[in-house]
Formats: structure tokens, sequence, C-alpha cells
């Protein structure tokens, strides 16, 4: 659908800017604001458990565009991405392609996705890992499910298996990320670290690791370990679950 649809993008009631005239048969300002005055409602007793994907996206997409029904938006979204996790992880120039989204569409799935990252990193840093694992993983899958390229992550851990930082390493294509072993042991000796949890994604959405992957990981063992560091553990994040080194008897 092209731009100039019926539901683009208007003003941002966060960031200024005139919204778009509205048509003579657009929705009536009424009806949208008791459409919105009970969806609103909806979220605030039953919480998000309470609303299905697309109603989720309206109440974002009521912000960027105040004065339209934008509910063909939010579906033309979730048709295009699937689900409100890759709406709002989508990156920016394939979001802009959908028609009726530009800056000020983006800018709010943008603050939703930068809150959860924020969030779930708040739960796992300076934290034991041993006791977080669990928000340890939503932590990884945040970050990292939904990128449509290789990343490459290491977590950082202190001598009580705190986390004191996490840092992206590389970043690559869909299906390759350069590690340089001798890299990951000299930022861990910059830090201090005692231990590390390696960390990175299959934009395939398939967890199983490589052969490139299996050799990679036993390559920073070595090093790690020839001074005095221990690596923990290697995920793999897919789509909609991870993989575990340790536990897969791979380390």
């Amino acid at each position: 659908m092209a731009k100039g649809s019926q539901f683009a993008d208007g003003q941002a009631s966060l960031f200024g800017g005139d919204e778009t005239p509205v048509p003579p048969d657009a929705p009536s300002p009424s009806y949208l604001r008791d459409h919105r005055v009970r969806l609103r409602q909806r979220f605030r007793e039953g919480g998000a458990d309470a609303l299905p994907d697309y109603e989720m996206l309206e109440l974002l997409l009521f912000r960027a565009i105040p004065r339209r029904d934008v509910k063909p938006l939010a579906r033309a979204l979730l048709d295009t991405f699937g689900d409100f996790n890759a709406v709002i992880s989508a990156p920016e120039y394939r979001l802009r392609a959908v028609g009726g989204v530009g800056q000020s569409v983006i800018t709010e799935l943008k603050l939703v996705e930068a809150a959860a990252h924020r969030l779930a990193r708040s739960r796992v840093l300076q934290r034991p890992v041993v006791s977080s694992w669990d928000a340890l993983l939503t932590y990884c899958q945040t970050a990292m499910a939904h990128r449509e390229t290789e990343q490459f992550r290491i977590l950082f851990l202190d001598r009580k298996n705190v986390l004191i930082a996490d840092e992206a390493q590389a970043r690559g294509t869909v299906d390759h990320v350069p590690v340089y072993p001798r890299e990951v042991v000299k930022r861990a000796l910059e830090l201090n670290a005692s231990a590390l949890i390696l960390v990175h994604n299959h934009p395939s959405g398939d967890p199983t690791p490589s052969g490139a992957d299996i050799e990679m990981t036993e390559q920073i063992r070595i090093a790690a370990e020839a001074l005095g560091i221990t690596l923990h553990d290697h995920l793999v994040i897919g789509r909609s679950r991870e993989l575990s080194f340790r536990a897969e008897g791979l380390l």
C-alpha cells in the first residue's frame, strides 16, 4: 500500500509536527475517541494479556497518528513481520517499506524496543548469573532473536560470576560473523573478568550450531583457559528458542 493511504503517518504527540489533513471519508473523531478510550481501559484492567497483538500495536500507533484509524496499519505491520515482537524489532528500512509508516511511527516503535532492552538488561547486569539465568536468557532473546544479521556478544563475569559487562564484539552477515579469540581474551583481561559467556544469534531462526561455531568456541576456550579465564557457556539464540553448548555437551 503506498504512502498517503488512509492511515498515513501524521503528527506524533511526543515529537510535534503537522498532522496530514483528514479526508472527508475518514472515521469521525468521536468514533475514534470512543474506540481508543475502550482499548486503553481494557489494557488498564487486563494488561497486555487482554489484548491481541494488533490491539497492542494500535495503542502504540495512537500516539504517532492521533486522529486516524490505525487498525489497518497495525494489521499491515503484523502481516509483514509476523508478531508484535518482530514489528518493534524490525529495522527502520523495512518498517519504512510498509505503506503509512513514517518517522513518527518508527520513533514510537523504537522507543518501546529500547525500553524493553533496557529493562531486560537491568535484570541481569551486576547480578550473579547463576541466580538470574532465566533473566539472562530473556535478555539475550530480547536483544538478539529478531536481528537480521549475526551478532556476537560476550558477557564478562567477575570471580563471583556477577555480570560486569555485556559487549557486542562483532556484527556479520545473515550467516556469518567474524570472531577473533585473541581479541576476546584481550578484552577479558582489560575488564579483569574471570569468566565468559559467549552469545550469538542465528537469523535463520534455527539455533543449531555450525561446525564453524563449534571450532571457534573451542579456540576461545583454549585461549581463555591458558590465562585462567573460564568459558562457562556459548548460547546460540534462535527466533523462539536458544541452544546452550554446555547443556548439549559441546563445551
